[in-house]
């Protein structure tokens, strides 16, 4: 740029900040470079770092009039070109004439299943969901940019950006909305290096509106990627696309991140997601029960919600495999087979004591068998381990009284309140009694560890 031209160039620029607002001048002008200015044929070629820049200059009526006017006073009447160039490219890049033409759509990549509909609320996501609803409503707002969802497995956090992606997808369909694995984000970025197409990679990702990447605690050691992924995040933030990004920890504990990606990392919305407590997991048993059309008895939904309540991928694995075994054989699903494939599905430790479970042991204790338990005899040596076996049952299972008597010879609800009620005045009054039936639950702790 000679003297001249850089004088008439600077003299746009002024004339831009004093009648603009900073933050557009900031955000659109002050990546628009001089480039050059042919005086035959009258052309100014403008160098911008993407499409974006121009695009909102010529889309904006007031922001291109104050262009226009500025070219016109240092250059007269000329005719205008934008030349894309990416920063740190080699030479090269795309020139066109007149207003942009969008890009084309792309494959999103999104589970469709996964929307806010199905997403149930609860205590430990209601702040990450509101947020996401926000985010999906507002996708070109400045706020919660960007968005760090992080949380341990299985609490939901991928079926709530696949829930923002899709909202945004329903309300502005010409969005480039796009998820990917911080796995496939790698994969993609080394073939592209193997294959010399690294510019056009960094291209993509530059065309993204919203860019949600999930598990990024995964690049933890991958120096080059996170690289790459910096020059990406630096170009979709000033240009005011939306990033969502996604861990299974908070940014402070993600060792061996590149401190200015991490830096970047904390400086939109970082939203916690807890593991699903057990209101929560009855809230999405119902839900899903709702729509698949599923009937599952109140007592045994607690069962599972209490089990599984770790995890609402393990959860809904669990509701999946109870409605193959129901279709099977044909039956309902009753405790006995929640039981069954719940004790499959989770781990030993995590299993809550069954009725079963407390039965064998008080039977062991006072030498008696399960049936004679659960008959109508009503000799002693029969009827104090029964009783002790139902005031075990409400105190570690947590299931209605009904569902109780059921399991033990179809008691009623009263016989397993009278029993309940019995054998806590045999506890105050009876210390040979209360000491058996603490060796009992001794041996029900050892075997729930």
């Amino acid at each position: 740029m000679n003297r001249n031209t850089r004088e008439l160039w600077e003299g746009c620029l002024k004339y831009i900040r004093e009648n603009i607002g900073s933050e557009e001048y900031a955000n659109l002008f002050s990546h628009v470079e001089f480039e050059t200015f042919e005086l035959a044929s009258k052309t100014l070629v403008l160098r911008v770092p993407t499409q974006y820049i121009c695009e909102s200059i010529e889309k904006d009526d007031g922001l291109f009039e104050v262009f226009r006017k500025a070219i016109q006073c240092s250059f007269g009447i000329v005719r205008l070109k934008w030349h894309i160039v990416m920063r740190d490219s080699p030479k090269g890049g795309i020139t066109f004439e007149g207003p942009a033409t969008p890009e084309p759509d792309i494959e999103s990549n999104l589970n469709r299943n996964q929307i806010f509909r199905t997403f149930v609320e609860g205590d430990s996501n209601r702040l990450s969901r509101s947020v996401g609803l926000r985010v999906a409503e507002h996708p070109a707002g400045t706020q919660f940019n960007p968005l760090f969802i992080y949380g341990p497995s299985g609490c939901g956090k991928t079926h709530l950006v696949n829930a923002i992606g899709n909202r945004c997808k329903e309300l502005y369909p010409d969005k480039r909305v796009l998820y990917v694995s911080a796995q496939m984000f790698q994969q993609q970025f080394t073939q592209a290096n193997l294959n010399g197409n690294f510019n056009d990679f960094i291209s993509f990702y530059q065309t993204i509106d919203m860019l949600i990447v999930d598990d990024v605690q995964e690049w933890m050691t991958a120096t080059k990627t996170q690289n790459a992924f910096f020059h990406i995040f630096n170009h979709l933030s000033v240009n005011g696309k939306r990033i969502i990004l996604v861990s299974d920890r908070a940014p402070v504990e993600l060792e061996g991140m590149n401190k200015r990606l991490l830096s970047r990392f904390k400086s939109g919305m970082m939203a916690e997601m807890e593991q699903p407590n057990v209101q929560l997991c009855e809230d999405i048993l119902y839900n899903k029960m709702a729509r698949d059309g599923m009937k599952i008895p109140a007592d045994v939904v607690k069962f599972i919600a209490q089990t599984a309540n770790n995890s609402i991928r393990e959860l809904e694995g669990i509701i999946n495999s109870l409605m193959a075994y129901s279709i099977m054989c044909n039956c309902n699903i009753d405790m006995k087979l929640a039981e069954r494939v719940v004790g499959r599905a989770v781990k030993i430790d995590n299993m809550p004591l069954t009725v079963d479970d407390i039965m064998d042991i008080v039977c062991r204790h006072y030498e008696v068998t399960p049936n004679a338990v659960k008959g109508a005899s009503r000799k002693r040596e029969l009827v104090i381990p029964r009783q002790v076996i139902i005031y075990l049952a409400d105190k570690y299972t947590n299931l209605p009284a009904a569902r109780i008597g059921k399991l033990i010879g179809g008691r009623d609800h009263s016989t397993v309140l009278h029993s309940i009620n019995k054998v806590r005045e045999m506890i105050e009054k009876d210390k040979d009694f209360a000491a058996q039936l603490a060796k009992v639950e001794e041996r029900l702790k050892v075997k729930k560890s």
